[in-house]
C-alpha cells in the first residue's frame, strides 16, 4: 500500500498500556528516540501489537509542529530534536524538512511561522507531535 503520509518512522513496540477505550503504545524508533502513540484498544488487537513487534509510526506533515528548543510545561510528549535540511516557502505555507536520528520528518507550517522561527537549513529544531496524531502500521 502506498500512502500520502510522508512521515513514516520505523521502530519497535516497547510498551502497550491499555485503557478503557484507548491505549498508549511506546515505540523505540530506529534512531533511538522514544515516541508515544495513542490509539484505540480495537486497533491494538487488529494490529497484534505486542512488545518487540516492528512497526512504522505515521504522522501527517500538518501534524508536526516546530519549536527552536525543547518545550517544557506542555502536554505534547513527543519531542524529537533535529536539524532543518530544507525549507520551501510559498505565499501562505512552508514545508520544512528535518533530519532526526534515524530518519527525516516533514512539517507543513505557515510561512509566517517559518519566518518568525528563522528556519533555514542547518537550524536546530524540535519536532512536536501529539500522541493522538501518531498512527501505527505493522511492518
Amino acid at each position: 500500500m502506498t500512502l500520502s503520509i510522508r512521515n513514516q518512522l520505523p521502530g519497535t513496540v516497547t510498551t502497550v498500556t491499555p485503557g478503557e477505550a484507548m491505549a498508549t503504545v511506546r515505540i523505540r524508533l530506529d534512531g533511538g528516540q522514544d515516541l508515544t502513540a495513542a490509539i484505540t484498544r480495537e486497533s491494538i488487537g487488529e494490529l497484534g501489537l505486542t512488545q518487540g513487534l516492528p512497526v512504522r509510526a505515521l504522522v501527517k506533515s500538518t501534524e508536526v509542529s516546530l519549536a527552536t528548543a525543547p518545550v517544557q510545561n506542555v502536554s505534547i510528549r513527543n519531542q524529537l530534536p533535529g536539524t532543518v535540511t530544507a525549507v520551501a516557502t510559498g505565499a501562505a505555507m512552508a514545508t520544512v524538512k528535518i533530519a532526526v536520528e534515524g530518519g527525516v520528518l516533514t512539517s507543513a507550517i505557515t510561512a509566517d511561522a517559518a519566518t518568525d522561527l528563522a528556519l533555514v537549513p542547518g537550524a536546530p529544531v524540535v519536532a512536536l507531535i501529539k500522541s493522538t496524531e501518531v498512527s501505527l502500521a505493522t511492518a
